[in-house]
């Protein structure tokens, strides 16, 4: 292909008002490469949209169109969530966690973006002295968008260099000021796919016990470590969590990745049992009633929303069953983000790409949903913006609160057609560089 023009990039981004490109989100990324796709009528290579690639588990299709016909679109949905989604999320979690968190605490939501908003609203209000979130990054970038839509204040740090015992002293650096009302990483990582292990879950949580901090697990990419089997209801091994090492913990599970339910915008929170029960001043003060729980559902996600899709609630109450039944695997069909990562990485590394968060302490890093690229001696920002004349498209890995020169890339909209282009592309890239 002809490489598009410097100009017709920095005239796409002056469109859209895009001075670094850096720093622009994802969503105008998708953007730029919408007008230049256009205008040259080249094919993107896509990889800067999380999205689904695969098509939606049909057990859960099946259960929301049976729902929709029996006339649940006509009906408010209750607030705390359907009775029957409550308790498959609490066995599913008991099935592939094995933690034990009551129905109650178990709570539908519009997606995992709306459970780390709520989440994030009801913990910032829980003591007046705590008005801090801290990030351990990379992270998607959106979810500190959401802190500044709340006004609250946020702190944040690259993991890449505390990893395993490193990570106590880096963590304790903040909490020990007293002000970190809540933590949140995802796991495994979006974007650089890493895998806190379980000596290091149980440092953050036993610091979140003592430092009085809540710990928000984004566990939008489920038991998605495609190097362990994690696969099987009520058999080790089960996907890590905090919930094993402090009872200050949120889980947030999305139903877009693993089910590629994306279009429905439908997951739940799942709160501790302790934490669900307990009674917080800042709460008293603000609402006459202190309960994590009953504050979370009743005041703020009920002001937010006022209850989730019903019909989607049906699809992902069945979706759990039959994972928890053992019915279906809803692992062996995400595996092709895996087998997509592989081939990617490789085309990459072929031609002088380096993969930047390459390791998990010891152990090379799992294919998945995502992986992170470096070139040498150029920055995250200008690679984005090079690549981008050769109609390929990722996120800088800076945009996720990295340290780290790269991008982010994403399997997910990759076509088999399309590692013929990208080898092609990539080989063109690279031969410019040596002219």
């Amino acid at each position: 292909m002809e490489s598009i023009s410097t100009q017709q990039v920095e005239s796409a981004q002056k469109q859209l008002g895009i001075k670094d490109l850096s720093k622009a989100t994802i969503r105008e990324i998708v953007a730029i490469a919408n007008i230049l796709e256009k205008e040259t009528g080249v094919e993107f290579i896509r990889m800067e949209m999380g999205v689904p690639g695969l098509p939606p588990a049909e057990v859960g299709v099946r259960a929301e169109i049976k729902a929709l016909e029996q006339g649940v679109a006509a009906i408010y949905p209750s607030i705390d969530g359907l009775p029957e989604l409550k308790k498959e999320a609490s066995r599913f979690i008991k099935a592939f966690i094995d933690l034990d968190i009551a129905p109650e605490g178990c709570v539908p939501v519009v997606g995992s973006m709306q459970g780390t908003f709520t989440s994030f609203l009801v913990a910032g209000q829980c003591d007046e002295k705590k008005d801090t979130i801290l990030f351990i990054d990379p992270g998607f970038p959106v979810q500190k968008q959401q802190a500044l839509v709340l006004g609250y204040k946020a702190v944040s740090f690259d993991v890449y260099d505390y990893r395993g015992d490193k990570l106590r002293a880096q963590l304790e650096s903040y909490l020990s000021k007293g002000n970190i009302a809540c933590i949140i990483y995802s796991n495994p990582n979006n974007p650089a796919w890493f895998c806190l292990n379980e000596e290091e879950l149980k440092i953050i949580g036993e610091l979140a016990t003592q430092y009085d901090t809540i710990v928000m697990e984004d566990l939008a990419y489920f038991a998605m470590d495609f190097r362990k089997d994690l696969a099987s209801p009520f058999k080790s091994p089960y996907q890590a969590s905090i919930g094993r090492y402090t009872d200050n913990y949120l889980l947030l599970i999305s139903g877009s990745k693993v089910f590629s339910y994306a279009g429905q915008r439908i997951g739940f929170v799942a709160i501790s049992n302790k934490l669900y029960h307990r009674s917080y001043p800042g709460l008293q003060k603000r609402y006459g009633s202190g309960n994590f729980g009953p504050v979370f559902i009743h005041r703020a996600l009920y002001a937010i929303s006022s209850g989730t899709s019903h019909s989607a609630q049906y699809a992902l109450a069945a979706m759990l069953k039959a994972a928890s039944d053992g019915d279906f695997n809803f692992i062996e069909q995400i595996k092709e983000y895996g087998n997509r990562a592989r081939t990617m990485k490789d085309i990459f590394i072929k031609h002088g790409f380096e993969i930047v968060y390459d390791k998990d302490l010891d152990e090379d890093i799992a294919d998945g949903f995502y992986f992170t690229i470096g070139y040498p001696n150029i920055s995250g920002g200008d690679l984005a913006k090079a690549l981008i004349s050769y109609g390929i498209t990722a996120i800088p890995l800076n945009t996720t609160g990295s340290q780290q020169q790269g991008l982010r890339a994403c399997t997910s909209f990759i076509k088999p057609h399309q590692y013929e282009l990208l080898d092609k592309r990539l080989k063109a890239f690279a031969d410019s560089l040596s002219i």
